[in-house]
């Protein structure tokens, strides 16, 4: 018989107060009236799951995920047949019939942003963020000042990294 011995469990504290305790400050946007495909490239390029999208103006008007996406891909992808090769192609007329060839895609992310905006303020309690968050089953939100400019975001992971042990500093 094996025995496996274990720390006794240690409670876990959450250091932050308040949103703008945890928050990422100044964070990266899409502007409404980018295609798709520019949008794409801009999550990709900065590994992230996901971006606010604002107006002109700064404030948030949107929210473009990585599941927004999945879903537009399914219903709206067009492929389109292989274009005839010109003269002088270094590809062979017959290699043509293996290639699929996709249209880029212009919809601009206006069109397929989850146009729902959860919002909280600078000084909101951290306690209430975590309430907004699993009530509303989100992975983030959006902090604004007083004038509903976007100033940061809160993500699940920005929750765990301010939890510490009971005990022990950052």
């Amino acid at each position: 018989m094996n025995a496996v011995m274990s720390k006794p469990a240690r409670a876990i504290v959450l250091q932050a107060q308040t949103a703008g305790d945890v928050m990422t400050p100044n964070p990266v946007s899409l502007r409404e009236d980018i295609t798709l495909h520019e949008a794409i490239a801009f999550l990709v390029d900065r590994s992230i799951s996901g971006a606010p999208v604002i107006d002109e103006a700064g404030r948030p008007v949107g929210v473009l995920t990585q599941t927004d996406i999945l879903i537009h891909d399914r219903e709206e992808v067009e492929h389109v047949n292989a274009p005839e090769v010109e003269y002088g192609s270094p590809l062979p007329r017959s290699w043509w019939e293996d290639f699929q060839v996709e249209r880029v895609n212009t919809t601009p992310v206006r069109d397929l942003m989850t146009p729902a905006v959860f919002c909280v303020n600078v000084e909101t309690p951290i306690w209430n963020v975590i309430e907004q968050m699993c009530e509303l089953n989100v992975h983030r939100l959006f902090v604004v000042d007083a004038d509903g400019i976007l100033v940061g975001v809160i993500t699940a992971m920005d929750i765990v990294r301010q939890m510490r042990a009971a005990g022990t500093e950052r």
